[in-house]
């Protein structure tokens, strides 16, 4: 039985590279593209309307922009996951729109058959970002935390809760290590760091493995960076 397509909803104020996207994703076996709007306003209206999987949002947009659409489509919506496509490598928007819990950030710069996968893979649970601000989002985090003190978690905190190889796995994790990378890396299975990675967000309220690396670093559970 063939899987029902991914349904997606692009969000571009840039017409000629919306629609070449959209050319580009109908194309393509498992994509439908469900909607298009040129500004963040006109896309969550749509989201709405539409409830497609994926929300793919640019972050430069006129009347409303990418961070503050994502923030509400989010906040008012369990089922789109929300994807920022963008030529911005600003490092404030990739930690807002991480902070605020989007399900991808990638750089236009893409090849077409990375976009397939790396929406593909939100479906499953990962969270894709483009691997040139993957260092970039762990140095900006630890250079934050490096201003404060550094405390392990008090008893009752949230970092409190979690198992010493839950811990050892999230800061392979802020590293930016994929499943297989820490599963070498300790000796055990790809599959048993997932399951490891799945309890940890649980017990932590965290959606995905980037708000993960984020809260380790700020914490100070993870290995301080260089310098």
């Amino acid at each position: 039985m063939t899987a029902p397509a991914i349904r997606v909803l692009l969000v571009d104020d840039q017409p000629l590279f919306r629609r070449a996207i959209a050319a580009l994703l109908s194309a393509q076996p498992g994509f439908e593209v469900v909607g298009q709007a040129g500004n963040g306003l006109a896309g969550v209206e749509l989201a709405r309307e539409l409830n497609p999987d994926i929300v793919v949002l640019d972050i430069e947009m006129p009347v409303m922009d990418g961070v503050e659409a994502a923030r509400l489509i989010l906040d008012s919506m369990p089922h789109p996951r929300v994807v920022i496509l963008t030529v911005s490598e600003d490092d404030e928007h990739l930690l807002t729109a991480i902070e605020l819990g989007v399900h991808g950030y990638l750089l236009k710069d893409l090849r077409p058959e990375q976009l397939y996968d790396m929406l593909r893979s939100v479906m499953t649970g990962q969270v894709p970002v483009s691997p040139s601000l993957v260092g970039r989002l762990v140095s900006r985090l630890r250079r934050r935390g490096a201003a404060a003190a550094r405390p392990q978690p008090a008893p009752g905190a949230p970092g409190a809760c979690l198992s010493q190889r839950e811990l050892e796995i999230l800061r392979y994790v802020a590293d930016g290590l994929t499943n297989k990378e820490i599963g070498r890396q300790l000796s055990i299975t790809e599959g048993t760091v997932k399951n490891h990675v799945h309890n940890a967000l649980r017990k932590l309220g965290m959606e995905n493995r980037i708000q993960a690396a984020a809260y380790v670093v700020r914490q100070w559970l993870g290995r301080p960076g260089p310098g």
